[in-house]
């Protein structure tokens, strides 16, 4: 496993790649040259014109296109690709990290019997914040509980693309905070295979920053 970091710049006349999940879709998986042996996961964190592509993958990518395109080709050091595997294999019970997670939290709502239900966004803070408390055992952590949460939702948006000739609509949340590893082969599950829905659209990459 790979995990990969690219610094792009959104300023230039290509920027608008980075305004629609698909076009970035289409651009991390262009960085493979042969189809990948598994999950990719992939999120976008935007500072204003400045932005942090973030890449979790089975096969190792090559991202020149995206630093040609909307990078920093005169600069060095702005792609960086990283063995992921011995940091999931370093994971272990009670261990403490920072974390962020974009993700696309929704529920399934009934439309009768026999009938497979339909999927809704989650839209309000508490509803989001629940879905992802909902999550913590499943994922492997303790993240507190709905009266003291060892986190936030520090941004929401709703993006909309078309995708073979209709409209996508995802309720995103952006989470940051702590969490605690309950379970670290849940959680190393989580990491490459992603949580939640959108997964090929930026939703479902957890990253975790270690606490010393």
């Amino acid at each position: 496993m790979f995990l990969t970091r690219v610094d792009l710049n959104g300023a230039r006349r290509a920027g608008r790649l980075l305004s629609s999940p698909r076009r970035v879709h289409g651009a991390v998986m262009a960085g493979f040259p042969e189809p990948p042996r598994g999950r990719v996961l992939w999120r976008l964190d935007r500072y204003g014109q400045r932005a942090a592509l973030y890449v979790v993958s089975p096969d190792q990518p090559d991202f020149r296109h995206l630093i040609e395109q909307v990078g920093w080709p005169t600069l060095h050091d702005t792609w960086r690709t990283v063995d992921y595997k011995s940091f999931l294999d370093r994971l272990s019970r009670d261990d403490i990290f920072r974390f962020r997670l974009e993700a696309n939290p929704a529920h399934s709502a009934s439309r009768g019997p026999g009938l497979r239900g339909k999927q809704f966004g989650h839209v309000t803070v508490a509803q989001q914040a629940g879905w992802l408390l909902e999550r913590g055992d499943r994922i492997g952590v303790r993240l507190g509980d709905a009266d003291a949460p060892t986190f936030q939702v520090v941004g929401r948006d709703v993006k909309s693309f078309k995708r073979d000739g209709h409209v996508v609509t995802l309720a995103t949340a952006v989470f940051e905070g702590t969490l605690v590893v309950e379970d670290a082969e849940r959680l190393r599950d989580a990491l490459v295979q992603g949580i939640g829905r959108g997964k090929a659209y930026g939703c479902g990459l957890l990253t975790l920053a270690r606490i010393s």
